[in-house]
């Protein structure tokens, strides 16, 4: 198996000793071992740094048991593989004491083996499968995010700290110095960040950070969603990437810019095609538009994901693409040559980046394998068709609850192959699970319409 790395902006391959110099230049009292889960939740185990030889030595070991989705108490020994190139100094976690770095770890058997339900390493199993067909993937997500205060205990509330709008400016936009902060950390943590601004709804914001190959991005989806926590919290604010805290405004999506490359050559672009358009772009838009329903549940992965996919707040739920209109769910923005991308608009930043990820590549590449056609593109808003007028067009829509999703991911074999069958199985059935609390939860909204009525 190819060992991909993240790919530092510097160019870096870190070795041993540069990260021992760092430790040292720096005076890093804890390394952070850091994962995910299958529900991509980040974890870590915390040591101290003169154990820095047994971690790069992958001696430090884990409970697999403890982990959702890892492995049961019989088989639950199992060992981090630290990727060097992710070792980073935590900017806010520098005071005397407790300077700390962390490094992003695969999940390895106790045989030496990865294990098969590491997220990351499930990745880059679906990368070599790419890589086959001679092909690497690009992503640039954009995840937005919702700031909210605190109330005199700490507690989080949902009062949002300004009444701002999309691109607003201060003194409207109260975020703006948060922002601040939170784009100088990532910078000082290796980000390059093309832009930051106030999105649409009141307190909700975006930052955008330069595409990078799955894998990096990946690695750099789970590391923003942890800056961006800790830095709202120093401004006591709570930073949540929940897809719609709020009835009646946008939720947060997390649209994700696809291309593939041969090389350095953007296998998308085809300057005498239709649209400047490669039969491999065709062929992998064809396989999303055909697996998308399919692989939802992973884009989309909780209850609230499906309160935000419904008509009028701009998010995406109808099977259909496009060269500029955004209420299809693919679009393809203006620019061609190497910046040739398609931007999937249904995921939201609920989801586990490296599944998300595995499971928008296995799609594209079941639509080259099988030379699938997309329909026609449809340059009409969707969102003002009505019901019979989208049937004509033979315009589907996406999944409307977590249940019809992770029924349909159930039987898809296209997600079987992007995920592997320990994680399918680990996942539906956490899914099913959380489907059935739901479903049997008294809510608010029941107690309000019949509690006096009945």
């Amino acid at each position: 198996m190819t060992e991909y790395t993240y790919k530092r902006l510097d160019g870096k391959n870190y070795t041993d000793e540069d990260i021992k110099s760092i430790i040292k230049e720096k005076a890093i009292r804890f390394i952070k071992l850091q994962f995910v889960d299958i529900n991509g939740q980040v974890k870590n185990m915390s040591v101290p740094a003169q154990h820095i030889d047994k971690v790069l030595s992958n001696e430090i070991m884990l409970d697999g048991s403890s982990i959702k989705g890892f492995r049961s108490i019989e088989t639950s020994d199992m060992f981090f593989y630290p990727d060097r190139n992710t070792f980073e100094v935590l900017p806010w976690r520098n005071e005397e004491g407790y300077q700390s770095a962390r490094i992003i770890c695969d999940i390895y058997n106790a045989d030496g083996t990865p294990f098969e339900g590491c997220p990351r390493c499930n990745l880059k199993r679906v990368m070599n499968e790419a890589k086959k067909l001679g092909f690497t993937m690009n992503i640039g997500p954009e995840a937005e995010f919702f700031l909210f205060s605190k109330d005199e205990s700490g507690n989080i509330t949902t009062s949002t700290q300004d009444n701002a709008g999309y691109y607003d400016i201060g003194p409207e936009d109260l975020g703006e110095d948060v922002r601040s902060d939170i784009v100088t950390t990532l910078q000082e943590m290796g980000f390059d960040i093309e832009a930051s601004h106030h999105e649409v709804a009141d307190g909700q914001h975006e930052i955008d950070f330069k595409y990078a190959d799955i894998l990096t991005t990946a690695d750099n989806v789970a590391t923003f969603k942890i800056v961006v926590k800790a830095v709202a919290a120093l401004h006591y604010l709570h930073a949540t990437f929940m897809p719609k805290p709020i009835f009646g405004i946008n939720g947060s999506g997390m649209h994700c810019n696809v291309s593939l490359f041969k090389g350095d050559k953007n296998a998308f672009f085809d300057e005498k095609a239709d649209y400047q358009l490669s039969d491999t772009a065709k062929y992998a838009i064809g396989g999303m538009l055909k697996h998308i329903k399919s692989i939802t549940a992973i884009l989309n992965p909780t209850v609230n994901s499906y309160k935000r996919l419904v008509p009028g707040y701009e998010a995406p739920v109808y099977l259909a693409w496009s060269l500029a209109n955004r209420s299809a769910l693919l679009r393809v923005p203006a620019k061609r040559g190497i910046a040739t991308r398609v931007e999937l608009r249904s995921p939201d930043p609920s989801c586990n980046p490296y599944l998300a990820f595995a499971a928008i590549l296995e799609a594209c590449l079941d639509g080259i394998r099988n030379k699938i056609e997309p329909p026609a593109p449809v340059e009409s808003n969707i969102y003002k068709l009505t019901s019979k007028e989208r049937k004509r067009q033979k315009i589907d829509s996406l999944p409307g609850t977590l249940k019809e999703a992770v029924d349909l991911f159930d039987k898809s074999l296209v997600a079987n192959a992007a995920l592997g069958q320990h994680i399918m199985n680990e996942f539906v059935t956490a899914k099913e699970k959380e489907w059935d609390s739901y479903r049997t939860a008294v809510t608010q909204w029941e107690l309000n319409k019949y509690l006096a009525r009945y």
